[in-house]
C-alpha cells in the first residue's frame, strides 16, 4: 500500500490535541477528508489506542481541524473541525471543539494567514461547524504567537501563554435555540428508569444535563469508575440518544450521532478527589460535573461542554441553575471537572422571546509540537 504526504501540524489546544490542515491541501470532497482523517489518526482500532496513526485512544485526542480563507464577512478565516472515532469508522462534522479554537488563532498567525502587530492579536474566526464567531485574543512577540507565560490550565503541565477566546452568540449551534425544547427542565422517557429530569442547552455544542443524585451518585465518581460500570454506560447513551431526539438532532434514537448531544452529570461543590491525587476544596468552585464525549467520560471536561454548562447555571430554574453555589460570582462559574478546576465567563439574559445567551468567555494556552508532513495510508 503506498502512502501520500499531506502539510500538516500537530498542535495541542487546551487540554485536546489535533492535526492541524490548509483546507487548500485537502480535497473538496468530505467522503475523501474523512479517508484522510480516519488514516491520519488511525481509526478505527479495535484495541482503542490508534497506535497506527496520530491520535491517543480517547475523543480528546483524536481530532482534526482545517483552516481557510474566510466565507464569514467578520471574519478572518474559517476554522472546520472533525471528531474522529477511535474504534469506528466515523467522522462527526456537527461539532465544535472549544479547546481546540485556542490554537486556530496562534495558527493563523505563524502561518501568515492573519498579519498583525506585536502585542495584544486579535483573531476574528468563523467556526464552520457551528456557524459562529469566536474572537481570540493573545499576545505575539516578533510577528508570531507567544508560547511562553505564566497562565496554567488544569490537565495540562506546565504553563503558558493565555489565549482568550470569546464566543459570540453561543446558542442554537446545532438546534433552533439555546432552549431547543422551550422548557428549562424536560422530563425524558428513559428506558430501564422511566422519566427522567434533564436540562437541555444547546450552547457551543448540544449538551444534556441530569442531576448526578437522580441516578444514585455522588457526581464525584472517576471517569474511570464511571466507564468500568457497563450498565452505567449504557443508561448514560440511552439518556443521550432520549435527549437528541427531544432536541430534534434525530428522528429516532438510533439515528443520534456519537458527538452531539454529550451527556452530563452534575451536582452542587464536592470535596472530590482529582486525578493527580489531589482533593478538591468545595469552597473553591460552583457546580460540579462529569461529561461524556463521545461515549467515553472525558477526564477534564470538553470546553464547549464547560461553557453550556456555564449558560445552564445561568437559567433560573435549570438542572444546573438550581445545584449551583448560590451567590456565585455575576457571569463567571468555576466548574469542578476530574483534572481540576476551570472558570467559565457566561452573559445570559431573559427577553420576550425566552433565554438568549450573549457570549461565552473562556482562557486557554496552545503550543505547536510538531509540524511537517502527515502520512495518508491509500
Amino acid at each position: 500500500m503506498n502512502q501520500a504526504f499531506i502539510p500538516a501540524a500537530f498542535i495541542r489546544g487546551g487540554s485536546s490535541k489535533g492535526v492541524f490542515f490548509h483546507a487548500r491541501d485537502l480535497p473538496a470532497e468530505r467522503a475523501a477528508v474523512d479517508r484522510i482523517l480516519l488514516s491520519v489518526l488511525g481509526s478505527p482500532d479495535p484495541y482503542g489506542r490508534q497506535l497506527d496513526g496520530m491520535g491517543g485512544g480517547i475523543s480528546s485526542l483524536s481530532k482534526g481541524v482545517i483552516i481557510g480563507p474566510p466565507t464569514h464577512p467578520e471574519a478572518d478565516v474559517d476554522y472546520t473541525f472533525a471528531q474522529v472515532a477511535v474504534d469506528r469508522p466515523v467522522v462527526d462534522w456537527k461539532g465544535n471543539c472549544g479547546n481546540l479554537s485556542s490554537a486556530v488563532g496562534p495558527f493563523a498567525v505563524d502561518e501568515g494567514l492573519v498579519r498583525v502587530a506585536d502585542g495584544e492579536a486579535l483573531v476574528r474566526i468563523h467556526q464552520v461547524n457551528t456557524r459562529k464567531l469566536i474572537h481570540a485574543r493573545f499576545p505575539v512577540r516578533d510577528g508570531r504567537a507567544e508560547v511562553r507565560g505564566d497562565f496554567a490550565i488544569a490537565g495540562v503541565s506546565g504553563t503558558g501563554a493565555r489565549i482568550r477566546l470569546d464566543f459570540l452568540s453561543p446558542g442554537g449551534t446545532q438546534t433552533e435555540a439555546l432552549l431547543p425544547t422551550g422548557h428549562v427542565v424536560d422530563m425524558l422517557e428513559v428506558e430501564g428508569i422511566g422519566r427522567l429530569r434533564a436540562t437541555l442547552v444547546d450552547a457551543a455544542n448540544p449538551a444534556v444535563f441530569v442531576a448526578a443524585a437522580d441516578l444514585g451518585l455522588t457526581g464525584a465518581e472517576s471517569p474511570e469508575a464511571i466507564e468500568a460500570d457497563a450498565a452505567l454506560m449504557a443508561l448514560l447513551d440511552r439518556i443521550r440518544r432520549a435527549a437528541g431526539v427531544a432536541m430534534g438532532l434525530a428522528a429516532a434514537p438510533e439515528a443520534v450521532g456519537l458527538a452531539s448531544p454529550r451527556v452530563a452529570l452534575v451536582a452542587g461543590p464536592l470535596a472530590a478527589r482529582r486525578l493527580d491525587g489531589q482533593v478538591l476544596d468545595p469552597a473553591g468552585h460552583d457546580i460540579t460535573v462529569r461529561m461524556l464525549s463521545m461515549e467515553r467520560p472525558h477526564r477534564a471536561v470538553p470546553m464547549t461542554g464547560a461553557m453550556g454548562l456555564a449558560v445552564a447555571c445561568r437559567i433560573t430554574g435549570s438542572i444546573p441553575h438550581a445545584l449551583a453555589r448560590p451567590g456565585a460570582r455575576p457571569e463567571e462559574i468555576r466548574v469542578a471537572h476530574p483534572s481540576g478546576t476551570l472558570t467559565v465567563g457566561a452573559e445570559v439574559r431573559r427577553d420576550n422571546a425566552g433565554w438568549l445567551a450573549e457570549s461565552a468567555v473562556v482562557f486557554r494556552t496552545a503550543r505547536r509540537l510538531m509540524q511537517g508532513e502527515v502520512a495518508v495510508n491509500f
